[in-house]
């Protein structure tokens, strides 16, 4: 390779482009919006996937859960029927406690409420507050961390005691003055408690537990009764290469705390939380090959765009071209030069589409509760499409550019 030759018509790949900016530059923003497209619907879910793994990964990798069966019957995907399955009753749910003799800590945690109000004198939340009611193994198995305070402990959990662990965002509405939450008594429904814990702050992501409050499993079932109560069994065993053997075992002794024959399915659910990223993570694949579609259909427009230009110039060059090979210059040259300027007219796009696609997708990802992260593997996928773009939209007009013949092109006017 000439790089004396490279090098000259590069500059003159350059001084073509600033010759006809505006042109350029539009054809830049075809293909930037493309990349942009790209790169920052594929950046933001880099960072929510990864914020997914994470926040999964805090409630324990092998931790698992026994809940209540789903009430739609699927079969191949498709809905048959609704059956109506038995609640894991509070009886069931201790019965299995005491029989469970596994290498394992087991909580047992209800549902309360989704949507109520917690007051402090004159302040108030919103009616988005989630209550459960849960023992003092909760916060092991579910992954949850106590930023302020404390524990529930064995003797408030046997007794029913009015206090309450509640979440970040909890304590930013009730305190504004700064006050230390710690002891204080706020209202839940017509119940006062006295806050003895705050959790640590998770963010808007997955699983956040910054609008949650969380009072004595014995206080709920007193104050708070509901005939179609449900519980959740939480498993966290000791170590995590235990979990297929711990979820084994669980399985068949609730099979037996049920009151099952060895030939009924079972009318309960094991939930992984390995299990529950991994479904999000595949459904957020479904958005990447979306996402990948949209930016494919927008540079294959941009790559239709740049050949027009290119074309278009090629005929405005004619008497240049001419010139260059009636001084010598070879066919290759003529088809080098054509093909420089439509690559650096695709790369100045793609890199105005990659720094826009980060900041935009990651912007995107932090409203969601996402980290920042600069995608490597879609920057060098962004490049190369770009480069294939300019290759692509540059061959023909310099194929037509190197086939003028000089002296037709010398009296062009």
């Amino acid at each position: 390779m000439n790089f004396g030759i490279l090098n000259e018509n590069t500059r003159i790949a350059i001084r073509s482009i600033k010759a006809n900016m505006l042109r350029a530059i539009l054809t830049m923003f075809i293909i930037a919006f493309g990349i942009m497209a790209l790169v920052g619907i594929l950046t933001a879910i880099e960072s929510i996937k990864s914020t997914l793994t994470t926040q999964f990964s805090t409630m324990g990798a092998s931790a698992f859960a026994i809940v209540k069966k789903g009430n739609n019957m699927h079969h191949g995907g498709h809905r048959e029927r609704t059956v109506n399955t038995a609640n894991i009753t509070y009886d069931q749910a201790t019965e299995f406690v005491g029989r469970f003799q596994f290498p394992a800590t087991v909580a047992i945690s209800g549902y309360v409420s989704g949507a109520s109000t917690i007051k402090f004198q004159m302040q108030k939340t919103d009616p988005n507050i989630e209550i459960w009611g849960v023992d003092e193994y909760d916060m092991i198995t579910s992954g949850k961390s106590i930023g302020q305070g404390r524990n529930f402990s064995h003797e408030e959990i046997e007794n029913g005691k009015h206090v309450i662990i509640v979440g970040s965002d909890v304590v930013k509405k009730l305190f504004k003055k700064n006050e230390n939450p710690i002891n204080q008594t706020i209202s839940v429904g017509n119940g006062k408690y006295r806050i003895i814990g705050v959790l640590a702050q998770q963010g808007t992501s997955f699983n956040g537990s910054d609008r949650l409050c969380l009072i004595p499993i014995t206080n709920a079932r007193q104050y708070y009764p509901n005939p179609d109560q449900t519980y959740r069994i939480n498993i966290l065993p000791a170590k995590p290469e235990l979990l297929d053997v711990a979820i084994s075992e669980a399985e068949g002794i609730f099979r037996i705390v049920r009151r099952l024959a060895p030939h009924d399915a079972n009318d309960f659910e094991i939930e992984s939380s390995n299990s529950l990223a991994n479904m999000l993570i595949n459904n957020l694949r479904l958005v990447t090959m979306a996402a990948t579609i949209i930016g494919i259909i927008t540079l294959f427009g941009a790559a239709i765009g740049l050949m027009n230009i290119m074309l278009v110039s090629v005929t405005e060059r004619t008497s240049e071209i001419g010139i260059r090979k009636a001084l010598g210059a070879k066919t290759s040259t003529i088809k080098q030069q054509f093909l420089l300027e439509s690559v650096i007219i695709g790369q100045m796009g793609g890199a105005l589409g990659i720094i826009l696609g980060i900041l935009i997708g990651n912007m995107v990802a932090m409203l969601t509760g996402g980290s920042f992260i600069i995608p490597w593997v879609w920057i060098l996928l962004g490049v190369l499409l770009c480069f294939v773009v300019g290759v692509i939209s540059g061959y023909v007009p310099a194929q037509k550019a190197a086939k003028v013949d000089p002296i037709i092109s010398l009296r062009h006017e």
